[in-house]
């Protein structure tokens, strides 16, 4: 278990020292403002050391992407009963990760695809010297529209994603092969999802010329993305066979009338507890006490969400800004009022 999910946590260790809780905020603010001294990093294989010391100005991206990839796990999970919750230690999320469930396929996933956009995004605009624009993807121009701008060059963002986070996952065990299988899916989303974005250039704006560039989307597309195929995860069951390097285990659809999963699908193999109740050894904190949606059917209702136990109700004074004027020229001038909204929680 733990093995598999230490790169995560020596990923998390880039970040500088107040930073190494992985709780949304003002942690991170001093991302990346001290240098990085790789052999100080502790729990990195010696091909992560490596890459490490050969590409030392972009670390501080790789750790800008695994945050990234948190914050957009916890967005996409904030409704349901687990929340991709981080805690204030070197475990960042204790041991919910040692299982190989659909929780651990899309946290894999999304922190792989977080490392090659920030490092991708990083590279177009001109923070290292060993990487750029991308000049190799762009074929002949459309009708009205040339070549201009920096392509982003994601294939350079997926292979640093690719070397550095996979290079602990070279066992021959199952857990090794979901790993490899799901941080390449979070990779190649980023592929699926680049789109041309373009700039009109001529007098007022009139786009007599028009330049294009290819681009990453929005993390949160990438985010929306990955949700979607954690909702479709493929479940796997684990095959033992002798191969002349000795016993190696390989991973099968256990339901052979679904389609088999693609490069772009995650996989898991061991199922999730139903994270109701705080339990120290699966890593749930439970419910109690989370905000549900009264007026919801969904997971995120107070029905599903409280697992059956009921909900709180109380009522919460906010401070708003209301009857809002608009001054010509220009300014806005607002009243202030105080709105009282009812809030429910688990019990």
């Amino acid at each position: 278990g733990e093995k598999h999910t230490q790169y995560i946590m020596a990923l998390t260790r880039l970040l500088s020292p107040p930073c190494r809780s992985l709780a949304v905020g003002h942690q991170y603010s001093s991302l990346g403002s001290q240098p990085i001294l790789c052999g100080s990093i502790p729990g990195l294989v010696p091909k992560q050391l490596r890459f490490c010391r050969n590409y030392v100005e972009i670390m501080p991206s790789v750790a800008e992407g695994v945050k990234i990839g948190i914050q957009e796990c916890q967005h996409q999970f904030r409704g349901r009963r687990w929340n991709c919750t981080t805690i204030n230690d070197k475990a960042i999320f204790g041991p919910v990760l040692d299982k190989a469930t659909r929780e651990s396929a899309f946290v894999h996933a999304i922190a792989s695809a977080g490392v090659a956009f920030a490092v991708t995004r990083s590279c177009a605009e001109g923070s290292a010297t060993i990487c750029g624009c991308d000049t190799r993807h762009k074929g002949p121009p459309g009708e009205g529209w040339k070549w201009g701008g920096c392509s982003e060059d994601v294939d350079f963002g997926s292979m640093v994603s690719r070397e550095f986070a996979d290079a602990r996952e070279n066992r021959p065990d199952a857990r090794s092969a979901m790993n490899r299988q799901n941080n390449e899916a979070g990779r190649t989303s980023l592929n699926d999802n680049m789109f041309l974005k373009c700039k009109c250039h001529g007098l007022s704006g009139s786009c007599e010329v028009k330049t294009c560039w290819w681009s990453q989307p929005d993390f949160r597309v990438i985010g929306d993305y990955m949700k979607d195929k954690y909702d479709s995860a493929s479940e796997m069951v684990v095959e033992k066979h002798k191969e002349s390097r000795g016993w190696v285990e390989t991973l099968r659809p256990k339901f052979t009338f679904f389609k088999p999963p693609t490069e772009r699908d995650l996989v898991y193999y061991e199922s999730s507890p139903n994270f109701c109740e705080p339990n120290p050894q699966t890593g749930s904190f439970g419910t109690r006490d989370r905000a549900c949606n009264l007026t919801s059917h969904g997971i995120d209702g107070c029905d599903l969400l409280c697992c059956g136990r009921g909900h709180n109700t109380r009522t919460e004074k906010r401070k708003e800004k209301c009857h809002c004027i608009f001054h010509w020229c220009c300014y806005v001038s607002c009243q202030e009022c105080v709105r009282v909204y009812d809030v429910h929680t688990c019990k």
